[in-house]
């Protein structure tokens, strides 16, 4: 066998073993998703609005909900939980309030993206409100309230006592659809100072 021979059939395998990683990397979110759909874990919450229907709240259990916010790196916006924790009792719709500031010079649209921990919380956290749902804009120099109404699932597990919501929230502004500030119904102009 020649050289080049020796060199083609490399190249040959060179070349598969690039499109096996290039496939492998396309199919890891799928196969992630289904991970954390069969195991429970990772806290990811359903990006859509719960209908609430009244049902049995379940009076003899309480179940504290803790809210944690973040903004991720470069994101100058100041956001908060006007509500750090609160106890609810399952099937009991709750509203929270978060309130964001953008100090920036320049409007801003951001995202925020829930997560759950414990991880197998998130399937029983319903929430039929929130600012996550849609990309929120803020004009420069403005302050506002996001509103959040949630239920817990009354077959939430007897074990689940406690668990923790984080928001955090992402400068979306460069691919944002409309980076006009349109009034976005679920977010409220803060008061002004004095008032």
């Amino acid at each position: 066998m020649t050289q080049q021979n020796a060199n083609n059939k490399m190249v040959v395998k060179l070349v598969f073993i690039v499109l096996g990683m290039f496939g492998f990397g396309f199919a890891l979110v799928p196969l992630y998703d289904v991970f954390c759909d069969v195991t429970g874990i990772n806290g990811k919450t359903e990006n859509t609005a719960a209908v609430y229907q009244s049902i049995d709240i379940d009076k003899t259990r309480e179940v504290t909900v803790e809210f944690i916010t973040r903004t991720n790196s470069g994101m100058p916006w100041e956001f908060r939980a006007e509500t750090k924790r609160v106890k609810v009792h399952p099937g009991e719709l709750n509203t929270v309030s978060f309130y964001v500031r953008n100090p920036a010079s320049s409007n801003i649209v951001a995202q925020a993206i829930p997560s759950v921990s414990p991880g197998t919380a998130a399937i029983y956290l319903n929430k039929t409100e929130c600012f996550c749902f849609n990309q929120q804009p803020l004009e420069a120099g403005s302050e506002a309230y996001m509103p959040m109404q949630f239920y817990v699932d009354p077959q939430i597990p007897k074990d689940i006592t406690y668990f923790t919501l984080q928001y955090t929230l992402y400068d979306v502004t460069a691919r944002a659809s409309d980076l006009t500030t349109t009034p976005n119904p679920f977010m409220t102009d803060a008061p002004k100072t004095g008032e």
